[in-house]
């Protein structure tokens, strides 16, 4: 970069005063070109160069730190984002209206103090004006340690954060459900109450639970699955925070990206991160500040460059692209919002607020797990993995919220999964997960030895039975529309008539074929499954 004589050549007798009176010197001469070498010689002294760094406004001193941590220069469009115009005056404006007296941004303070300059150089990626320290003062400076900086943005108010929703580890039973389905060939469906699966999908696969066709590598998974709830959720957040291909930005919501452009998502996930560590603890912050500053202060935290023309992004409803800084709240606004609310809240790391239960959030915080999951360590406070499962006579498996997770994996292996609440799954066995499992290796005796440890009382005989069944004589009854059941032997519609089920059962066809009434299908199916025999079913609904 150019040195401090060439940065002030070209200005006049009066810029070069208030560069002088910025540091306290006296500069008597009748012209420019006699004043430039004695300002020059008077600015080159480390004395004179450590005074006026010593006495610069903490925003100045950031903007000039924020130069010395990019080796001296900057892309001046990015600069003056980030740190405040510099209004273009004529000499007898300036003069009038004193800018070096009454500056209004950082950028302006280091204008007049002759620290920064501006100048145009083809440097990649593109030739284009830079903010930069002239050379020799460069060299001179001394080695500037960075000052706190306040949280950006400001407290919520209380409409802001009247309703909480506190952080969870809910992203470990999702985790368990996304690698089940992956188990078994099935998918997993998004949800408002479940982490998305793409994030999963990513997630997982830079955790090293994934091969590469997206299948549950067996130790990596099984050492997951057993690890206690704390510890896992630490595992998810260090492969997290290390990884070089989750991209928040891609995983955005709503944005449809086209083209060859890459951008640096671990580079841009520590920039939030620092930015999100200067707030306080256990206080409530406006989600809409906290952006909105990020936008004033930051706003080229995931362009390094300051690039906001290169990347090929849209709306999914509109083949328009965002281009520009006008863009801003659509693209990089956008992907802000979604670090927050989704990923930091599934990963445990904030808590969220808004004004009622049916709003959109408007407020976070650091949660209590924060601060260890920060450092990679496992949270305190999570409960053990220690309920059981409960197996009812009609087949149905329910998987409390406590079982633990490497017991529901293996059931979903040889179950269906019918209902998923907040503190339970619902499962059932079935002749088609069976099939399943079976074309798998499984085998009954592996069906019951899962079920057998992990339950909380004795198996059902009647479902032992039909398990065994099953394996030896395969489907002995199963139903079809219209709504007919269909028996292996005339002895299984007479056991069924003396069951509760009764009820639903319509007219014989044939002495191994009735008739089901309209509604009644579950009922018969389960009190199939009571007396000995698994039910298929044919419904097309």
């Amino acid at each position: 970069m150019p040195d401090l004589e060439h940065a002030l050549q070209g200005h006049d007798l009066g810029f070069l005063k208030m560069v002088a009176q910025g540091w306290g010197i006296e500069l008597e001469a009748p012209d420019a070109p006699t004043a430039l070498p004695r300002l020059m010689r008077a600015m080159l002294d480390r004395s004179a160069i450590r005074e006026v760094i010593e006495t610069l406004p903490p925003e100045a001193y950031r903007a000039l730190y924020a130069l010395l941590e990019s080796e001296g220069s900057q892309p001046w469009a990015l600069f003056t984002r980030r740190f405040g115009e510099l209004r273009i005056m004529g000499a007898g404006r300036r003069d009038r209206e004193r800018p070096d007296l009454n500056p209004q941004s950082p950028t302006e303070i280091l204008w007049y103090r002759g620290l920064v300059a501006k100048g145009f150089f083809n440097r990649p990626p593109e030739p284009q004006e830079y903010a930069y320290i002239p050379d020799d003062l460069l060299e001179l400076l001394p080695r500037l340690t960075p000052k706190e900086s306040p949280p950006l943005g400001r407290p919520a108010s209380p409409g802001e954060s009247a309703f909480a929703r506190p952080a969870k580890d809910k992203i470990l039973d999702d985790a368990t459900t996304f690698l089940a389905a992956r188990r078994r060939g099935q998918k997993y469906s998004d949800r408002p109450d479940r982490v998305s699966a793409a994030f999963l999908q990513a997630l997982l696969n830079t955790a090293g639970l994934l091969d590469a066709h997206g299948q549950p590598l067996p130790e990596p998974t099984r050492a997951f699955l057993e690890a206690g709830r704390g510890e896992a959720l630490a595992m998810l957040v260090r492969a997290w925070m290390q990884s070089d291909t989750l991209n928040e930005l891609r995983l955005t919501p709503g944005l449809v990206f086209e083209g060859e452009w890459q951008n640096h998502p671990r580079q841009t996930r520590q920039t939030l991160l620092n930015l999100l560590s200067r707030l306080p603890q256990g206080t409530w912050w406006s989600l809409p500040a906290f952006i909105s500053a990020v936008r004033e202060q930051h706003p080229d935290f995931q362009r390094p460059a300051g690039d906001y023309d290169s990347w090929f992004v849209r709306l999914n409803n509109s083949s328009e692209y965002l281009r520009g800084f006008a863009s801003w709240e659509k693209v990089d606004g956008a992907m802000l919002r979604h670090f927050i609310h989704a990923v930091l809240h599934w990963l445990g790391m904030v808590d969220l607020a808004a004004a009622n239960a049916h709003e959109i959030n408007t407020a976070f915080r650091p949660s209590p797990w924060a601060a260890a999951l920060w450092h990679g360590q496992p949270p305190e406070g999570l409960p053990a993995e220690n309920q059981p499962l409960i197996v009812s006579k009609d087949g149905q498996v329910v998987i409390q919220a406590l079982t633990p997770r490497a017991a529901r994996y293996q059931v979903a292996r040889f179950c269906t999964l019918e209902d998923e609440k907040a503190d339970r799954y619902i499962y059932r066995l079935t002749p088609e997960s069976l099939q399943q499992a079976q074309s798998q290796g499984l085998r009954v005796t592996h069906v019951l030895s899962v079920l057998k440890r992990h339950s909380a009382a004795p198996l059902p005989p009647s479902l032992i039975e039909a398990l065994e069944r099953w394996e030896k004589l395969g489907v002995q009854a199963s139903l079809s529309r219209p709504t007919l059941l269909t028996v292996g032997a005339p002895e299984i519609l007479t056991a069924l008539r003396s069951t509760r089920a009764a009820r639903h059962l319509g007219p014989a066809l044939s002495p191994t074929v009735v008739v089901v009434k309209p509604g009644g299908e579950s009922a018969v199916r389960a009190a199939l499954t009571e007396i000995g025999y698994l039910a298929d079913a044919h419904l097309d609904v």
